[in-house]
């Protein structure tokens, strides 16, 4: 493995809560070339021939194991595209640890995209933690733009979390999803932006199959003059459920905008949606200056429990 410098270190704690190699299967990626890579008896990772990425083939009734495949950026001005596909055997149960961190202290542009795409077999079930951050002092941006493409078989489960809390001036996440029979995904986003930082959410769920659920639930605060966009579709073709919710505090000079979306083709399909925009409560500040915090200080503890 490639020796990271301190800055890459940090950025991979930041993103993946890593300190150290871990366990399991892992890929890292830094500026733009792999830095360590490693699979295991029943997890590969291999490199495309045809553009950059990996593809991970996990083994079917694989159980209890993880892969890690964070992506740091120290270089400004350095941009990329990445695609990574996942292909998850039937009946096994797994970790999924990705992110990308940007420390960009110059004056250029930095970005990563990246596109995943989860096949998921019979009966399986994944767990995928997205993060991202940015920092550095430049006034070159960091610039992420994810892209996750899920097709679940019969009985699969996958739960997302997705977490952006600090440093990325854009971002644009695309979330589509198609489940068969059975098939369940859960969805926790956790976002804020500040200054002048502007971020989208678009989520499309098909529930193609009689069973299959979806609960899609995005929290996000918008703080100084930073702007928002949630849209949220979950599109019923069968005997399914769903119901997505965006709950998003507003400060300063922020701006949200909120667009549910719930689509029925079929007569069995029971479809919820719930959006709720406003500031912090006014009460709720006064509670907690009467323990002794500043203003400030009780607005940090309020958003803090928010995003959790």
């Amino acid at each position: 493995m490639k020796q990271m410098d301190a800055v890459q270190r940090r950025l991979l704690q930041e993103v993946a809560d890593l300190h150290d190699i871990p366990e399991g299967a892992y890929n890292f990626r830094a500026n733009g070339e792999s830095v360590g890579r490693q699979s295991t008896a029943n997890i590969e990772i291999t490199s495309k021939t045809d553009k950059s990425g990996i593809d991970i083939r996990i083994a079917p009734g694989t159980k209890r194991e993880s892969v890690h495949i964070p992506v740091v950026m120290s270089e400004s001005g350095l941009k990329e595209t990445v695609y990574n596909d996942f292909y998850i055997g039937e009946d096994s149960d797994v970790l999924i640890v990705a992110g990308c961190g940007i420390d960009n202290c110059g004056t250029q542009d930095s970005q990563h995209d990246g596109v995943h795409r989860f096949f998921v077999g019979k009966h399986a079930r994944i767990r995928y933690v997205e993060k991202h951050y940015g920092s550095g002092e430049g006034t070159g941006k960091r610039i992420l733009n994810p892209v996750t493409e899920l097709y679940l078989e019969e009985g699969a489960t996958a739960e997302l979390e997705m977490v952006q809390i600090k440093g990325v001036d854009s971002t644009a996440r695309t979330t589509v999803a198609e489940l068969k029979a059975d098939a369940k995904l859960i969805v926790r986003e956790r976002l804020m932006t500040h200054g002048v930082q502007e971020a989208s959410s678009i989520y499309k769920v098909s529930l193609n199959g009689d069973g299959s659920s979806a609960d899609v639930v995005s929290r996000s605060v918008a703080r100084d003059k930073s702007y928002q966009k949630l849209d949220l579709c979950v599109v019923g073709n069968a005997a399914c459920s769903g119901h997505t919710e965006c709950d998003s505090i507003i400060m300063d000079e922020g701006r949200i905008l909120a667009v549910p979306s719930l689509e029925a083709n079929s007569i069995e399909a029971a479809l919820v949606h719930e959006a709720a925009i406003g500031k912090i409560a006014g009460e709720q500040l006064i509670k907690l200056m009467t323990l002794g915090l500043t203003e400030a200080e009780a607005e940090e503890q309020i958003i803090s429990g928010f995003l959790k």
